[in-house]
């Protein structure tokens, strides 16, 4: 961020040239190119990930924040759950990076697991882990693509304390469950200290307060503080049901 005369932040130099060119008239040779050209890269992108991701079997998404260090008690943990859900036959699916995702991809890599990483190109931050299988690494442009495989091939979701990206994808979940545009499948938090604040204001504010949601939709999330009560509820979920990728 720059400073203006009057003190105020302004907005960094590439995204105010970012904002400028969205207000540049274009003629509609260029936009039909430009988009057309865009439509392809999603496609390849959709393709790509359809082919690779239909063959891994049934899997759990694990979420989490890529700023976790190996020393913080939630990348412990996060590791521990991977590990248990392959021992109970799962896969384990993650963003690709480091923090959560390497704890997760680390801890499916343990017991011999398939390990699989959706990585997002960005312009910091985001690396491959090195705990990924080499035949299960994807790298995507588009996060809206990304998520869809995240959705689409997961039996459920483990939600380990992360940010704006964490958030994203768990109400995207919890969304499509609330809407019945996918079926039902357990998505477990972990870390009550957490996670409490946030849905106590769902709860108060949402539920209660606007009716923004029904009473049910209380019920979509699990919130735990232990890597067994975790992998518990997901083993516990499938024992009524054939367990078969999500579409």
């Amino acid at each position: 961020m720059r400073q203006q005369a009057n003190g105020e932040p302004a907005l960094a130099i590439e995204d105010e040239q970012r904002l400028r060119k969205a207000f540049v008239d274009k003629d509609w040779n260029e936009i039909k190119i430009a988009d057309s050209w865009q439509i392809f890269k999603v496609m390849a992108e959709f393709v790509e990930g359809f082919e690779k991701m239909s063959k891994i079997g049934p899997c759990v998404s694990i979420f989490g924040s890529a700023r976790t260090k190996p020393d913080n008690p939630y990348y412990q943990m996060a590791e521990e759950i991977a590990a248990k859900l392959v021992r109970h036959g799962y896969g384990v699916i993650t963003g690709g990076g480091p923090g959560i995702m390497e704890a997760g991809n680390k801890g499916a890599r343990s017991e011999g697991g398939k390990s699989v990483g959706l990585n997002i190109e960005l312009p910091f931050e985001q690396t491959h882990n090195i705990y990924i299988d080499q035949d299960k690494c994807i790298d995507f442009d588009y996060f809206f693509v990304r998520k869809v495989m995240f959705v689409k091939y997961a039996q459920a979701f483990v939600g380990m304390p992360g940010g704006f990206g964490t958030l994203d994808e768990l109400f995207e979940a919890m969304t499509l469950i609330q809407t019945k545009k996918i079926s039902r499948f357990p998505i477990v938090l972990v870390g009550s200290a957490y996670w409490n604040g946030l849905f106590k204001w769902v709860n108060d504010v949402m539920l209660l307060e606007e009716k923004n949601i029904s009473a049910e939709d209380m019920n979509l999330v699990q919130i735990v503080d232990d890597a067994s009560e975790a992998v518990k509820i997901i083993d516990d979920f499938y024992h009524k049901y054939l367990l078969s990728p999500n579409f």
